[in-house]
């Protein structure tokens, strides 16, 4: 059925079929018509054949939002369009399949996290959940902006600055892949203004450390109290603490060797042991059953985790290493105690040791498997008491014990008085 459509035709005079469907087309414009549902609902379409042959039918618009006379003009320009070449329902499917942000963090997560340690999988993923996919999961790709990522970064930063720097680290990440995907030509995420962020050294003084000796041994959980044990005598990681493996150490010879798989570094690092350290896994080997696996067999799970920040809260609590805040809920004064340093801090004080004892800035780094002298640089600073001794000794040296000065030969007097 063809005739020229108008409004009143449209709106009063096609009748909805009993189910299904049906078009009426224009006679002005060749594949132009309405098409009208059981339902009652209208709207204007374009039959229309590719270039290659391929049938199509596209939707210009729903009546009455689209006026008949305003669709036939629509029409007749899309009819100019696949004239040339274009294919309008072709642009529709792939708006329709567009990969969205919420498809761009799926494969992040299975082709590129996969490949990251558990530790970081597990960071990343939590920031990915909570940050990235309620603000941007239904957003396509190609359509997120410098805009979208830097009001994200914004709005994260009034709560915590140095996790919006991290946010937009995963994204810049994420849209780099993008690129290499080609579900993108350029990377929203560059460009955006980070928060200064300060590198934070804490160390235990030596009160600190006395106290946190004597709180360990008062501990109930005496497996978490040999955790922290552990990591102050190696200055290691919490995760290699908590991923060693009995096949790691060689006793006999004092040595840890970290597998690749565990280190921050991703390489294998081999370190000494004190006789303290030695001592205290003796002492663990002595009391594990002969098949155990793990030196600290169960502490390696999430759970575990969230045990060792408990047992470190406690030993802080007890050592007195707390900060003490007062904030108001619902009206009400409340008290907060919480350490003042982080189980990570048993790191940077083990080097602070080391560096206060005299040992160099590269034998620091080795100990600590630190692959870029720069890392380690952070120290140079502790370096200040050994040189001051150093340079001590030389004043002795050269003005008295007492200061009353040394005799100083001019070098001409002295020459001539070789002569």
């Amino acid at each position: 059925m063809s005739l020229k459509l108008t409004d009143t035709i449209v709106k009063d005079h096609l009748p909805a079929p009993a189910k299904g469907n049906k078009i009426t087309y224009d006679s002005d414009v060749k594949g132009f018509g309405v098409r009208v549902t059981a339902a009652g609902a209208r709207s204007f379409i374009l039959n229309y054949r590719t270039r290659t042959g391929r049938e199509r039918r596209y939707t210009i618009g729903a009546y009455p939002d689209w006026k008949t006379a305003a669709a036939r003009e629509e029409a007749k320009e899309l009819k100019k369009r696949i004239d040339v070449g274009d294919d309008p329902m072709a642009e529709v499917e792939a708006d329709r399949d567009a990969k969205t942000v919420a498809d761009l963090c799926l494969r992040f997560e299975e082709e590129h996290l996969t490949k990251k340690r558990p530790a970081t999988r597990r960071d990343y993923k939590a920031l990915i959940d909570r940050e990235i996919l309620p603000a941007l999961k239904h957003k396509k790709v190609t359509e997120v902006e410098f805009t979208d990522i830097d009001g994200l970064h914004r709005k994260i930063s009034k709560r915590a600055p140095y996790l919006a720097n991290r946010t937009v680290a995963v994204l810049s990440k994420m849209f780099a892949l993008a690129i290499r995907w080609k579900w993108r030509t350029d990377n929203p995420a560059k460009g955006i203004e980070r928060n200064e962020e300060q590198k934070r050294h804490r160390y235990l003084s030596p009160a600190e450390l006395k106290n946190l000796t004597s709180a360990l041994a008062a501990m109930l959980d005496q497996q978490g109290a040999n955790i922290i044990r552990l990591l102050l005598l190696t200055g290691a990681r919490k995760g290699e603490v908590l991923s060693a493996r009995w096949d790691q150490f060689d006793l006999s010879e004092g040595v840890w060797t970290k597998p690749g798989s565990t280190t921050k570094q991703k390489t294998l690092h081999r370190v000494p042991l004190s006789a303290p350290a030695r001592q205290l896994l003796a002492e663990l080997r002595e009391q594990a059953k002969e098949d155990a696996e793990y030196v600290f067999s169960g502490r390696g799970g999430k759970g575990s985790r969230e045990e060792i920040k408990k047992a470190w809260h406690d030993v802080c609590v007890a050592a007195g290493i707390v900060t003490v805040e007062t904030v108001k809920d619902s009206g009400r004064e409340r008290t907060i105690v919480k350490p003042s340093a982080r189980i990570h801090d048993l790191r940077h004080t083990y080097a602070s040791l080391l560096a206060s004892a005299g040992l160099s800035l590269p034998i620091i780094g080795a100990l600590l498997g630190h692959s870029q002298p720069a890392t380690t640089a952070r120290y140079s600073h502790l370096m200040d008491d050994p040189l001051r001794q150093a340079t001590e000794r030389v004043g002795i040296i050269v003005m008295g014990p007492k200061g009353e000065g040394a005799e100083i030969v001019p070098m001409k007097a002295a020459h001539d008085d070789r002569r």
